[in-house]
């Protein structure tokens, strides 16, 4: 049960932990926020998608942008979190690869829509929201460039222009899958798309003195 059908469940105005009614607003909001886009979204239709008055949603966020600015911090913190995790996951690069692809795909397929908050936002020109996309596309790449440049005799900069370039097609690639309806099934976009990634990737040097991952050599 998410915390919008458990607050609906309740009486209205019924008190929650201020924890629980925060996660509750923010649920709501992305909901609203996702159908509808930042500026035909009002408060209203949050707080009445939430079952709470506004004074109570304005309790826990004092407007409209600051609430937005919430959901946006938290999404983008998870699409960070979840690339970092999939290079974490294991220790060969081709591996890598597809796990990074993976990533992109699966946030993009989230049910939630929240990806369009990050990607697709219609604020883009509000420089708090620029500020935190930009902080997450290259954090991202930085995580991926780190990879690179660890095992490659590339440059930092180098590294961290091909790591915004694995980055990028994954995010382009996996919203264009989404469009089109996703013909193709996930795993088998993504195999595509990390193949030719890795393709790419694979053609620069191996670090002096370190072994190619065991099967990183095949497509």
């Amino acid at each position: 049960m998410t915390a919008i059908q458990e607050a609906q469940d309740r009486p209205r105005g019924a008190r929650l932990p201020r924890s629980a009614r925060r996660e509750q607003l923010l649920g709501a909001a992305q909901e609203v926020f996702v159908a509808q886009g930042y500026h035909a979204a009002a408060m209203d239709d949050i707080a009445e998608r939430a079952g709470v008055s506004k004074p109570v949603l304005y309790q826990h966020f004092p407007g409209k942008l600051e609430l937005y600015l919430a959901l946006l911090d938290k999404h983008c913190d998870a699409l960070v979190d979840s690339i970092r995790q999939a290079l974490d996951a294991t220790t060969d690069n081709k591996q890598r690869v597809a796990a990074t692809m993976q990533a992109y795909f699966d946030y993009v397929a989230s049910e939630s829509g929240s990806f369009r908050l990050v990607f697709e936002s219609d604020l883009t020109n509000e420089p708090a929201v620029r500020e935190r996309v930009e902080r997450a596309t290259d954090l991202s790449a930085t995580l991926v460039s780190k990879v690179i440049a660890e095992d490659t005799d590339l440059p930092e900069a180098e590294s961290k222009l091909l790591a915004a370039g694995v980055c990028g097609l994954a995010q382009i690639t996996a919203r264009f899958w989404l469009s089109q309806g996703a013909e193709i099934p996930r795993e088998e976009a993504v195999r595509l798309i990390a193949s030719l990634s890795w393709r790419g990737l694979k053609g620069f040097p191996m670090h002096p003195g370190m072994d190619v991952p065991a099967g990183s050599a095949e497509d």
